[in-house]
């Protein structure tokens, strides 16, 4: 595949699941790129292309096994020399996907994280904001996930490699950081024996001057220190954006689920975060039809949804995962009861968020500029008739992560704005999930 250039020839990635995927397709691509590879963000232009897969639940692994018969048809026609699968799937399944799928020409698996890991040169992000992976795999054994079997034992970053690159970043002008791991709050505790990072944030502060948002995502409930509770409260580049997955409510499914926690943790821990932190923005996430869950359960589940009124609430329907403990409990809840439950759910929760988003209205908030708004397919649907005329960008707030959460949408009437501007915008007009406003 070399060309004139001397190059192998083109590479470009597909990245499925969450944000921890970008961060390691970044490394990918940068170890082809050293290999003799021109990296290219459209798959289309690619001599060879590598999806990087995600195996979490099952609707996961069909977007990447549908993800992996396209690029099949592909190279059918000719139009890719070779296909390359990468991440939680082909590390789950390798012999079963090469047996099945004989088109593709490498397996590679997950990444492994470092200790003193160097950042990439390379950036699958706008160049307004960035990902930081601070750690890998689980300190926790719930007993659903297959993060653990996957990624192998908890490992955290040391704080020198770690504020390496946040020095990088920081010199190229990221405004947003967005600090990532399966469970962030454990950081720290493999290689300084405690729970460290609070003391990590500090040390990134120190050396991000240029960044306005630090935001947190995907703390475990149990390793919220009252230090890091006072650092989110009183340090103002820490967005108040406090994202604690806690999967349910019930005493009896929490420990089916070894959650290590219960409800009356949960509860104080929320009661204490809205206490110390002004105006915090809670996002959580759930499980429903996991195995035994009764109806008196889930209705426990609702009632607390509905009382402590989430800013933000993501749903999963329980996916039952060979060589987890969960997948040999019983009973096993029907696929038409979960699927009922999780319509449930989501409803109310659109009620609460419909609600809460209605309270910004005539309020003037910070908003970061993510692009401006080009084509209806830029936006919501319904979004698309409240469109004031002008120049409209796309936007978010500290209250809004990139890709999981709602938008805020600015009318700047015909003054041009650049992405990762932090602007003023009062609000006029809400939806759902998403707001918008008016540039001040």
């Amino acid at each position: 595949m070399s060309n004139n250039n001397g190059r192998l020839g083109n590479v470009g990635i597909i990245t499925l699941g969450c944000a921890r995927n970008i961060v390691d397709s970044q490394k990918i691509i940068g170890k082809f790129k050293r290999n003799g590879y021109e990296f290219v963000s459209d798959i289309k232009d690619a001599d060879m292309a590598i999806v990087n897969t995600c195996a979490f639940v099952e609707d996961a692994k069909l977007e990447s096994i549908e993800a992996i018969l396209e690029l099949i048809e592909l190279k059918k026609k000719g139009r890719l020399k070779k296909i390359v699968v990468a991440g939680c799937l082909s590390q789950r399944y390798r012999d079963e996907l090469a047996n099945e799928f004989r088109e593709v020409d490498e397996f590679i698996g997950v990444e492994t994280l470092d200790r003193d890991e160097l950042p990439t040169d390379i950036s699958l992000t706008p160049a307004h904001f960035a990902y930081l992976k601070i750690c890998e795999s689980c300190y926790h054994k719930c007993s659903f996930c297959v993060i653990p079997k996957i990624k192998g034992r908890f490992l955290s970053r040391s704080i020198d490699s770690i504020l390496e690159e946040v020095r990088k970043l920081n010199k190229r002008g990221i405004k947003e950081l967005n600090i990532i791991g399966q469970d962030i709050t454990a950081y720290g505790i493999d290689i300084y024996g405690e729970r460290s990072l609070a003391r990590l944030l500090k040390s990134i502060i120190s050396v991000a001057e240029n960044i306005d948002w630090i935001r947190l995502l995907y703390m475990h409930p149990v390793n919220i220190t009252d230090e890091l509770i006072d650092l989110i409260a009183y340090e103002d580049k820490i967005c108040k954006y406090v994202d604690i997955p806690l999967q349910h409510i019930n005493d009896d499914i929490l420990s089916k689920m070894n959650r290590n926690t219960n409800k009356k943790y949960i509860l104080d821990l929320i009661r204490k975060i809205r206490d110390r932190v002004s105006d915090v923005c809670i996002r959580t996430t759930f499980i429903v039809g996991f195995p035994s869950e009764t109806d008196e359960q889930f209705s426990e589940l609702m009632e607390f949804v509905d009382e402590i009124r989430f800013n933000r609430l993501g749903a999963f329907i329980f996916s039952r995962e060979e060589t987890t403990p969960a997948y040999s409990m019983s009973p096993q809840i029907p696929d038409e009861i979960k699927a009922m439950r999780y319509d449930a759910l989501m409803r109310l929760q659109q009620e609460i968020s419909s609600s809460l988003m209605r309270g910004f209205i005539g309020r003037t908030i910070k908003v970061l500029v993510d692009k401006q708004i080009e084509s209806e397919s830029d936006v919501p649907e319904y979004i698309i008739k409240h469109l004031p005329k002008g120049i409209n960008y796309i936007g978010r707030s500290e209250y809004d992560a990139p890709e999981v959460d709602g938008t805020v949408i600015i009318n700047t009437a015909n003054k041009q704005l650049h992405s990762g501007e932090l602007v003023t915008v009062k609000i006029n007009k809400a939806f759902e999930y998403d707001l918008l406003g008016e540039l001040i």
